[in-house]
């Protein structure tokens, strides 16, 4: 368009010649502004088609851009939908939940309750249990004193009787050897005396040794009174034939054990209260019957000194 201005400026310049310099001079002014302006024009032309090119870019960029911003919102609205789906879902499997727990936790009060009562029944039971168990170990401990006392008594009783036993054995040790014996069993003292050195055969009459071993076994006696003394008679098995009246063995066992408490009772400390006679006749063997020497063992008198029991007795009740 500047050209064209500048070649009708120039033609007219041509056909007029007639125009002065000044004129003239003032026109090439003007084309020398307008080529510049023209350039100008151009850069400015060439700089905003750079500057359409770079925003159609920018724009194809933006474009590309707002198309994947569509697709992701697009996707984002599914997710929106499906996490929505899925909390409305959560919602409905809470409220059931709830609902659920509510009633499991009404029947579990009930039942928490129920156990509560059975713990307490239980702790009332333990406590009563607790104060019965001391009851009885209160029980225990008395009892257990009195086994103590009991085997204190027991263990008394046969130092005295192995006192006894020994005193007994040396009051009548002239005797040992001649058909007596005196030993400790059982709690109790066996003196044992043969006939050959009390009786005569089939006599209930003692003789002078007889008595003598007799008498002394009553001085020691006479020092403990707190003795039983139980006299057996003893037979051997052949039947009585003697003269007198006697009726047969177990009169003769009887009668011999009475000769002897006669004697006993003879030393006035001696409690008659505390002497027993008995006979055994020939039931009560300590040897054989087919020996002449088992039937002269046989043939005896038996002294079983027992330690009065009363005070045992009682702790007995008592451990009972």
């Amino acid at each position: 368009m500047i050209r064209k201005i500048s070649l009708v400026i120039l033609g007219a310049i041509l056909v007029t010649s007639c125009v002065s310099k000044k004129v003239f001079t003032d026109l090439e002014s003007n084309y020398a502004k307008l080529k510049k302006t023209h350039r100008a024009l151009e850069d400015k032309k060439k700089d905003c088609d750079e500057l359409t090119a770079q925003l159609e870019t920018d724009l194809a960029t933006t474009n590309s851009e707002l198309e994947k911003l569509k697709a992701d919102k697009a996707n984002l609205a599914n997710e929106i939908a499906n996490s929505q789906a899925k909390v409305d879902g959560l919602g409905k499997s809470y409220k059931q939940l709830e609902e659920a727990s509510a009633s499991e936790l009404a029947k579990n009060t009930a039942k928490n309750r129920a156990l509560l009562q059975q713990l307490e029944d239980k702790e009332k039971a333990l406590a009563a249990e607790n104060a019965r168990l001391v009851g009885l170990q209160k029980e225990l401990d008395l009892r257990s004193k009195r086994v103590d006392e009991l085997e204190g008594a027991l263990a008394a009783k046969d130092a005295n009787m192995k006192a006894l036993k020994n005193s007994i054995s040396k009051a009548l040790t002239n005797f040992e050897g001649k058909g007596l014996t005196v030993e400790q069993r059982d709690g109790k003292v066996y003196v044992s005396m043969e006939n050959k050195l009390l009786f005569q055969s089939g006599s209930w009459k003692i003789g002078t040794q007889g008595k003598k071993a007799v008498t002394q076994l009553g001085t020691v006696l006479a020092e403990n009174p707190e003795i039983n003394v139980l006299i057996e008679g003893h037979t051997d098995n052949d039947a009585f034939n003697g003269k007198g009246d006697i009726s047969g063995n177990w009169d003769l066992s009887t009668k011999r054990a009475t000769a002897i408490v006669t004697i006993l009772q003879e030393n006035k400390n001696i409690n008659a209260e505390s002497l027993t006679a008995a006979g055994r006749s020939a039931y009560s063997p300590i040897a054989s019957n087919d020996t002449p020497e088992g039937k002269a063992k046989n043939r005896r008198i038996e002294v079983i000194l027992t330690p009065k029991l009363d005070e045992v007795s009682k702790l007995l009740s008592e451990v009972q």
